[in-house]
């Protein structure tokens, strides 16, 4: 092979020739810097024949030759060539015109009227309906037409001829109910019936489910109604759809007692209690209601953060708030309020009731004797007034008729009393006759509407608070005076205490007591485990101001402070319900 010379001039550098296609540059080992006497990189190149190899530019000066020992070793390398670009595609049938040609293809599709679908069921013919949206909106048909099968095919062979595809139905669908889902797929809007036409529900529902239309299904369930959801409910667990079964469950439970008052449309007794539990969905909270200097009328206790947040604001009438002496109950998860007085006024007769479910008041049915100081109870789904203000009449109220009924009274007006429900009867107890004190225990049953005296007491009681958990009736504050001794008992008629009441053992048990803090015009009710009280403080200057709110474990027999109460209001009332986890 021939030998290059590399350099200028100089006869001692010189290699063989590589493969042709390849680049020579110098290796790492030697790079003479930029602009200086060295010289830039060189590369190899083969000669020109009209320029050889040893002849040197007459523009340039010859290098001078380095004693061997101290020329540099110079390392090649050889590089790939670079790759070259792949040639731009011809503009051709693969180019702009082909897009193009795609683009008017699509404008021209566009312009084409739709397919339309002629579905017949028997001998009835229906309007024809868009195949796009039958895709859309039915998964029957959107299963269909991606099948392939023999029905697919002649609508695609239809639609190309420009021609009416026709689908038809086999089955016992109702002609009525089909065409009103197919004027819904059409427009996507429900209408009513037409004239003449006889769709009711269970037709709509069975032709939807049929064709499989999920959006009317869906609006179904977003425009519930109380006429329709007792019926729709029955026909979502017959054809096994859950979320409208659910729906349904949701909203028949928030409106349980409106539904009741419906004859037509009231649940079976099955379904009713599996209502009233459904209403019991969720967790309990404490709630607070009474006339606040600048807070909302209902309160909610948050445990976890131990703090009481305002509920969203309620249609509560302004003149309920001054009203005092007023009886309150809860029943299937409803808070009842009837009765009471306004100051420098009459006692009042009127009645509400407050829903959780959907956060607002509801005025009701007025009692029939207007009455304060009384006690409300519910009793085996229904409500009982007991006596009031030197009264002896009892009236009951049924939520499926939103009427108050009278009842036995008691044997003897009382005053100054308490009652409550045990083991579904009704238990009163303490205060004054018109004579003496009331040293009886009368117990009422609703079943036969009869009073009895239950048992005579060595004690005698007024103003006292009552509640039971199963067969132990509870007697929060108030006076008591122990007739066996010949002074009182020692206990302060200010200072709280705690007794409890077996209506089985008949057996009384003082519990505990609480001296700091005030026995009298308090108010508590049962919540999980335990009795909270608001009560007053009654070693402070300000006690009638100054509330506090207190819990009672009826498991371990001890006192909880609960702290972060609001601040001071009038005519308060605390109770516990279940709020659900839908808002």
């Amino acid at each position: 092979m021939e030998s290059f010379i590399l350099g200028r001039g100089d006869p001692n550098l010189s290699f063989t020739p590589p493969t042709p296609g390849f680049l020579l540059r110098k290796g790492p080992s030697h790079r003479p810097k930029r602009g200086g006497g060295g010289g830039g990189e060189q590369r190899a190149a083969h000669p020109s024949p009209a320029q050889p190899a040893s002849a040197a530019s007459p523009s340039r000066r010859p290098s001078r030759a380095l004693p061997e020992q101290q020329r540099p070793r110079h390392r090649l390398r050889a590089l790939p060539a670079p790759r070259r670009r792949p040639a731009p595609r011809p503009r051709g049938a693969q180019g702009w015109p082909a897009r193009a040609a795609r683009r008017a293809r699509g404008a021209a599709a566009a312009a084409a009227p739709e397919p339309l679908v002629e579905v017949r069921l028997g001998e009835r013919r229906f309007p024809p309906v868009r195949q796009r949206r039958l895709v859309e909106q039915s998964d029957y048909f959107g299963a269909l037409y991606r099948s392939g099968m023999r029905e697919a095919a002649e609508a695609a062979e239809a639609a190309a001829g420009g021609r009416l595809a026709v689908q038809r139905l086999r089955g016992g669908l109702s002609a009525a109910g089909l065409a009103r889902v197919l004027r819904f797929v059409e427009t996507a809007r429900l209408e009513a019936e037409e004239p003449g036409e006889g769709g009711g529900l269970a037709e709509l529902v069975e032709a939807a489910c049929f064709l499989q239309v999920r959006p009317l299904l869906h609006l179904l369930r977003s425009r519930l109604r109380l006429p329709d959801c007792l019926e729709l409910h029955r026909l979502a667990r017959l054809y096994g759809l859950a979320e409208l079964a659910d729906a349904c469950l949701d909203f028949m439970a928030g409106r349980l007692h409106q539904l009741l008052a419906r004859p037509r449309d009231r649940p079976p007794p099955g379904l009713a209690q599996e209502l009233r539990r459904h209403r019991r969905r969720g967790r309990p909270a404490l709630l607070l209601l009474g006339a606040f200097p600048d807070r909302p009328p209902l309160l909610r206790y948050e445990e976890e953060e131990r703090r009481w947040e305002p509920l969203p604001p309620a249609e509560l009438p302004a003149r309920l708030l001054q009203v005092r002496g007023f009886g309150s109950a809860a029943l299937d998860n409803y808070l009842f309020v009837a009765g009471g007085y306004r100051p420098g006024s009459q006692e009042i007769a009127a009645a509400h009731r407050y829903n959780p479910w959907l956060k607002e008041w509801r005025p009701l049915a007025s009692l029939n004797q207007k009455r304060a100081n009384f006690k409300l109870l519910a009793v085996s789904g229904k409500l009982y007034a007991v006596g009031g203000q030197s009264l002896s009449s009892v009236e009951c109220y049924n939520p499926e008729q939103d009427w108050w009924t009278f009842v036995a009274p008691l044997p003897a007006p009382l005053v100054e009393f308490s009652a409550c429900e045990c083991k579904e009867k009704i238990y009163v107890m303490g205060g004054y006759t018109p004579r003496d004190r009331n040293l009886n225990i009368w117990e009422y049953c609703p079943v036969s509407d009869k009073w009895s005296n239950f048992e005579t007491c060595g004690t005698h009681l007024r103003k006292q608070q009552m509640l039971s958990v199963e067969e132990t009736i509870y007697i929060v504050g108030g006076c008591s005076h122990d007739l066996d001794s010949k002074t009182r008992s020692g206990q302060n008629e200010a200072m709280l205490t705690v007794q409890s009441y077996n209506v089985v053992t008949k057996e009384w048990l003082y519990l505990k007591e609480n001296t700091s803090k005030s026995g009298l015009n308090l108010t508590c009710t049962l919540h999980n485990d335990g009795i909270y009280i608001l009560s007053r403080d009654i070693t402070l200057s300000t006690s009638l101001e100054h509330r506090v709110l207190l819990k009672y474990n009826i498991f371990s027999d001890r006192w909880e402070s609960l702290r972060n109460f609001p601040i001071p209001g009038q005519n308060m009332l605390i109770c516990s319900l279940y709020f659900p986890d839908l808002s």
